[in-house]
């Protein structure tokens, strides 16, 4: 099996569980050294560099709130001085915080937006700095359906979300000068902690394909993205793993 990364470094924000873990094990399938970015989780974060470990790749991790410019330097630094150098950006780290906009509090919007936005951005323009020297790389951005669609109980992660499409666009015009792509993956409802507890009947009516995602459905596509020669003429692109729930 080729494996297109070899000799890259990858970084994964959000990479301790969920679709974040699903795609540190596969871009170090694809060869990728792997930066696990994760918040809170470091026995979780660890587990996933142990499983990188044990199928001969390299990974390791690194406790960063990517909402916070200081950290994320932290981050980047930690990164460059392990690895030398960054090839794919995967922002996937993002939070939820759930409620009708009249019941919204303000730090609870400010949370969602600073986490799920921001951090983006903050990720984003430090890496580019890098690619842009090295005249290459790759940026994956998670944004969903509810960005798409809106949700109720969600103005503040559909905005977020919604954010990040617009974000995606301009940077990969910015940035494709340089050959540097810049796309998004919008997942639909996928099996994870944070959509844990959901009521589940309502839900499988919204999709066609009746049943949730996968994390490792959702790295897949992320995967063909960060890795495949065949994406490196892909850039400013929306790609749903959703079910059908999407359909424009």
């Amino acid at each position: 099996m080729a494996q297109n990364l070899q000799g890259k470094v990858a970084l994964v924000t959000g990479a301790s569980r969920g679709i974040g873990r699903a795609t540190a094990l596969a871009l170090a399938s694809e060869g990728a050294a792997v930066m696990v970015n994760y918040a809170s989780s470091s026995s979780a974060a660890a587990e996933v560099v142990a499983e990188i470990e044990a199928n001969g790749g390299r990974a390791i991790a690194f406790k960063a709130n990517v909402a916070n410019s200081d950290e994320v330097d932290k981050l980047i630094a930690a990164t460059m001085e392990k690895f030398g150098r960054i090839d794919v950006l995967v922002n996937n780290a993002g939070i939820t915080r759930d409620t009708l906009l009249l019941r919204m509090k303000l730090e609870d919007w400010q949370a969602v937006i600073d986490l799920n936005l921001t951090g983006v951005f903050l990720c984003t323009r430090a890496v580019s700095k890098i690619m842009l020297k090295q005249k290459s790389g790759r940026i994956i951005n998670i944004t969903s359906v509810a960005g798409q669609m809106g949700n109720a109980g969600q103005s503040n992660y559909s905005a977020s979300k919604a954010g990040v499409i617009g974000f995606t666009k301009t940077v990969a015009r910015e940035l494709a000068p340089r050959a540097i792509t810049v796309n998004a993956v919008a997942p639909g409802f996928i099996a994870t902690d944070m959509t844990d507890g959901l009521k589940a009947d309502a839900i499988l009516q919204m999709i066609p394909l009746a049943r949730y995602g996968q994390p490792e459905e959702v790295a897949g596509m992320i995967q063909f993205l960060a890795s495949s020669p065949a994406a490196a003429y892909i850039t400013g692109q929306v790609f749903n793993v959703d079910g059908g729930m999407v359909m424009a």
